[in-house]
């Protein structure tokens, strides 16, 4: 992957994810530039189509905002459930823009925070399995682990974004800049 040092890209926006061996994992259909900083972009969606790598594809249920880190290992689905948001962190690689998609590695461990304060860590034992598949080095996996102990504390401190109204403020800066375009979708779909 070739990063593209500076250039801009559409404010609609496909997410990619690789596993170590650079092959593609999953993609996103576009959603939209929310917010760009030096640290992140944060891309807002009322749902997404997901192709897998094995051919399967669906469709995400929910609302959400996707917040992918420049220079952090993870990246982060808030999703906007009746009870509150849910947050679904990947540990990956930092994201990287790329020929007008941002793409990441996905390093196999998940963490799940629920609106209740429940967190739930996910697929450590595939990350276990992947370390002698794949062979990562020593400093990867200390990299990994280092950034799931990270993402722990985060959610327990309820640092950036995990605290509903960062998370809303961006979800409403997603529904003004696309107004025009849910109201023709609500008047064409009335169920949506």
């Amino acid at each position: 992957m070739n990063e593209d040092n500076g250039k801009r890209f559409s404010k609609w926006v496909s997410v990619q994810a690789y596993k170590h061996d650079g092959l593609l994992h999953r993609e996103w259909s576009p959603a939209y530039l929310v917010k760009e900083t030096d640290e992140f972009w944060a891309l807002g969606s009322r749902a997404s189509l997901v192709s897998e790598s094995d051919g399967r594809r669906w469709m995400t249920k929910e609302h959400a905002i996707f917040i992918l880190y420049k220079h952090e290992w993870q990246n982060i689905i808030c999703m906007m459930k009746d009870g509150g948001i849910v947050y679904y962190v990947n540990v990956a690689s930092p994201t990287i823009l790329d020929d007008g998609y941002l793409r990441y590695i996905d390093y196999d461990l998940d963490v799940k925070l629920f609106p209740d304060g429940g967190i739930k860590c996910l697929d450590e034992m595939e990350f276990d399995r992947h370390v002698l598949t794949y062979g990562y080095p020593p400093e990867l996996t200390k990299a990994i682990i280092k950034s799931f102990k990270r993402i722990q504390s985060n959610m327990k401190n309820k640092t950036f974004p995990y605290n509903e109204s960062d998370v809303k403020i961006l979800f409403q800066k997603f529904l003004d800049e696309n107004r025009a375009f849910v109201s023709r979708v609500s008047s064409i779909n009335p169920k949506q």
